[in-house]
This record gives structure tokens, C-alpha cells and sequence, in this order.
């Protein structure tokens, strides 16, 4: 492969910091258009950033970190090359819960918990999706 075509391809950590843009922004429920006005940029310029076709740079990823509520180092949680969280996950853990996330159905069902407020009612319902992974699984 020549170097102009394998300059063309995204870096994986791009990559992975632009899917975790797209995914704090769709947890926020922010469309691409606020976020891009949020920066000053088009929100074509956010499609770009999240799919890692454009490198974000240091200020602008703290701007987009400030917009979003979460500290910088979060875009490069569970990286590809990035060492295990202070929670103890080792490398890739978090990738499922990533995906998830980005699902439609992950998305949904994350709003309606976060929805939730009796704390009681969040075990029971944790616990009911417990029960029903096992049943699943057997």
C-alpha cells in the first residue's frame, strides 16, 4: 500500500475518540447541529470528528469535553492502547458496554433507567434483567 493511501486511513485512537464524542453527545441527547454550534463549526465538521476522519485537537476536545460534562481523559477510556480504568477493567472491557450504548436499543433503555429516581426500583429492575439474562443463557 502506498503512504499517500495509508495516510488516508483514520488512526485508531481517532477513531475511538470521535466514537466516544458521538456517543457522550447521543447520551446527552445533543444533536450534531448544537454541538457543532456549541464550537463554532459546521456540524458537518462534528460527522467528521466522530468518525475519526478528522483528528480533534487538544483545545477543541477540551471545548467538546466542557459541552458534554465529562473530564477529557473519558474520550480515551478503553482505548487501543490505553492502560486498565481505576475501576480494575482490564483492556477492552468497556468496548461491549461502548457498543451498547451506541445501539438504539442501549440508548433507549439507558434514558429510561437514568429516568428512574426511586433507587429501590432501580435494584429491582436490575435485578429482573439479571434473572432474565440468565434464563436466556440456559
Amino acid at each position: 500500500m502506498s503512504d499517500q493511501l495509508q495516510a488516508k486511513k483514520p488512526n485508531a485512537i481517532d477513531v475511538h475518540v470521535g466514537s466516544r464524542i458521538r456517543l457522550q453527545r447521543a447520551l446527552k441527547g445533543m444533536s450534531q447541529t448544537t454541538l457543532a454550534e456549541g464550537l463554532g463549526i459546521t456540524f458537518q465538521q462534528v460527522q467528521k470528528y466522530e468518525k475519526g476522519t478528522n483528528r480533534v485537537g487538544s483545545s477543541r476536545l477540551l471545548a467538546i469535553a466542557n459541552i458534554l460534562g465529562v473530564p477529557v481523559a473519558w474520550f480515551f477510556e478503553d482505548g487501543p492502547v490505553s492502560p486498565p480504568t481505576s475501576l480494575g477493567l482490564g483492556p477492552g472491557s468497556g468496548r461491549e458496554i461502548t457498543e451498547f450504548l451506541n445501539s438504539a436499543e442501549g440508548l433507549s433503555l439507558n434514558r429510561a433507567f437514568a429516568a428512574i429516581e426511586d433507587d429501590k426500583v432501580r435494584r429491582k429492575v436490575v435485578d429482573l434483567v439479571k434473572t432474565l439474562a440468565r434464563e436466556a443463557s440456559a
